[in-house]
């Protein structure tokens, strides 16, 4: 099985290098134990998915790090929480840095556990499913921002992708690439595995339901959410589906993108958009069952912006910044426009706002950005550079602010 290499690699030798604990979170099957076995082979490993090890750190945590000496790896840690204050108790006890590295599939879970017990003591990364960039071995390593800067330097290393659409039928996981696995029985063994060990334990529900529930979230992957159109469809409560989303985006499963912030913006819509965190995930569960058929169905649009907007919030993590608070959208209707305005991403930075089309075209046209004047109306923010990401083969400026880019340069 070949090891494909991850970009994050030396953001976690640094930190490692630089922290008593690294925290590394992300979806099941993204990849966290084979890189971290891989990356730093001298570290000890114990797996809290065994019950057994479970049960003799909860029960007896000294006999537990006796048996499992520092450097040690503890993979699904939020599994056991309470292991978390005998951590801090070791790393206390000593300056020595790079004395764990944790990992697990439930972000929220572990932040508040690390939180009470190891704030200030722990350095979280999050590790996402493959980039294009590393499925196409790029090495450039910056996070996604239309600039002339960024694009100048992207340009230098880019590989043409000319198999775009069976990559985001394939999906992003990692076992999908290193060996011939077959894409029906990975999804299914994906899929059942979720349900059994992350869901089980989370939801008072029958897993045929949740299944049921799972499908017609991926079939909104692109769309603003709505809980009451979603329980409609599956049966359940409303305040049932606002939960089981919070779960899903709790296990890396969907990104809730939420809506561009400011008064100068009084009529904008409060209302965030879902999308799936894979591509393949997305089309297993909606029976899109090859690359051809996605293409020409009536969802390939919304399953493209998925891609993209996946691959942008990649670049983030991968590079080791936080893209929560840079990454926004933007919906609302003006009094004398005759239809709504939308922005599918704006991207703050350094108090600029880059805004981000999201079309399937070879087409492009300049006023498919015309909605992004309205973020000169906001005070104290400037408006840079503005992006259309679409299925052009190079770089083209519509305007001097305006520039349609090939998804190769994510």
């Amino acid at each position: 099985m070949a090891y494909i290499s991850r970009a994050i690699t030396p953001v976690l030798k640094r930190r490692i290098a630089e922290s008593k604990c690294l925290l590394v979170t992300g979806a099941r099957q993204v990849g966290k134990s084979t890189l971290v076995k891989h990356v730093f082979p001298e570290f000890n490993t114990a797996n809290f998915d065994d019950r057994l090890t479970r049960l003799q750190a909860k029960e007896e945590p000294k006999l537990f790090f006796l048996n499992n000496p520092r450097p040690l790896f503890i993979d699904e840690v939020q599994k056991e929480n309470s292991i978390l204050e005998e951590i801090k108790l070791i790393v206390d006890s000593s300056d020595d840095r790079g004395q764990f590295i944790l990992s697990g599939s439930q972000k929220l879970e572990l932040m508040k556990g690390m939180s009470e017990s190891l704030a200030g003591r722990v350095s979280v990364s999050e590790l996402c499913g493959l980039s294009l960039r590393e499925i196409n071995a790029v090495t450039f390593n910056r996070h996604f921002v239309p600039t002339d800067e960024y694009i100048n330097e992207r340009e230098k290393d880019i590989k043409p992708c000319s198999d775009l659409w069976r990559i985001i039928h394939r999906g992003s996981y990692p076992e999908l690439y290193d060996i011939e696995r077959d894409w029906q029985d990975f999804y299914a063994s994906y899929v059942a595995t979720y349900l059994e060990r992350d869901i089980n334990e989370l939801v008072a529900a029958d897993s045929l339901t949740f299944t049921k529930f799972l499908t017609a979230v991926a079939a909104r992957t692109g769309e603003m959410l709505n809980f009451a159109n979603i329980a409609g469809d599956i049966g359940v409560s409303e305040p049932t589906v606002k939960n089981w989303i919070s779960i899903l985006e709790r296990t890396g499963i969907v990104y809730i993108l939420q809506p561009y912030s400011s008064g100068a913006l009084t009529r904008a819509i409060k209302t965030p958009k879902l999308y799936f965190r894979d591509t393949g995930l997305a089309c297993y569960l909606t029976r899109w069952n090859s690359a051809d058929a996605l293409k020409n169905s009536a969802v390939a649009g919304n399953m493209f912006e998925t891609f993209v907007v996946s691959e942008i919030l990649k670049s983030y993590c991968n590079e080791g910044h936080d893209y929560r608070f840079n990454v926004f959208y933007y919906r609302g209707k003006d009094k004398s426009a005759v239809k709504e305005n939308e922005i599918d991403l704006i991207i703050e930075e350094n108090g600029v706002l880059y805004p981000v089309e999201i079309k399937m075209t070879g087409n492009p046209k300049a006023d498919m950005g015309a909605a992004n004047q309205i973020l000169d109306r906001i005070p104290e923010k400037k408006r840079g550079m503005g992006a259309i990401i679409c299925l052009v083969d190079k770089k083209l400026y519509l305007r001097d602010n305006l520039i349609a880019l090939p998804v190769e340069f994510i």
